[in-house]
């Protein structure tokens, strides 16, 4: 499958797409600037260490934010917690290569990806800490509507 044919199945069919009420922790992660959010689910399986045993996601944005979020989740699914780290910071270190728009989608659903892990990790401690938001660095207003 080409890279075109692959973004395309996402964004026709997203992957993980929906709520996961029976879940162990939530994550979200937030543009400020426009509104935009994603909320992941995760449901965990505890071992020696913590694996993502099943994911969801779901986001008030455009279709790059629904792409982004099916890819990742769809990464994640079945990997240790430290491999979901190395995701989240593998796909931050991609977004320098993209344009600013799309670079805030991605980095907004890998910032809801930490969360949701972070979350899980307090409520291990503290089953009644609440849900951690993210909110993105980067500008995702094009430069063209800038002016």
């Amino acid at each position: 499958m080409t890279a075109n044919a692959h973004l395309m199945e996402h964004m026709m069919n997203p992957k993980n797409y929906g709520d996961m009420p029976e879940n162990d922790a939530i994550g979200i992660g937030k543009n400020p600037q426009n509104g935009e959010k994603v909320a992941i689910y995760l449901k965990v399986k505890e071992g020696d260490e913590p694996v993502i045993d099943d994911i969801s996601f779901q986001a008030i944005g455009c279709t790059t934010t629904v792409v982004s979020g099916s890819i990742i989740t769809s990464e994640a699914r079945d990997i240790t917690f430290s491999r979901a780290e190395e995701l989240i910071s593998v796909t931050l270190g991609m977004l320098d290569k993209l344009p600013p728009e799309d670079a805030a989608c991605s980095e907004m659903v890998a910032l809801a990806l930490k969360a949701a892990l972070d979350t899980y990790a307090e409520r291990q401690k503290d089953k009644d800490f609440p849900v951690i938001s993210y909110i993105i660095k980067t500008d995702c207003t094009p430069k063209e509507e800038e002016e």
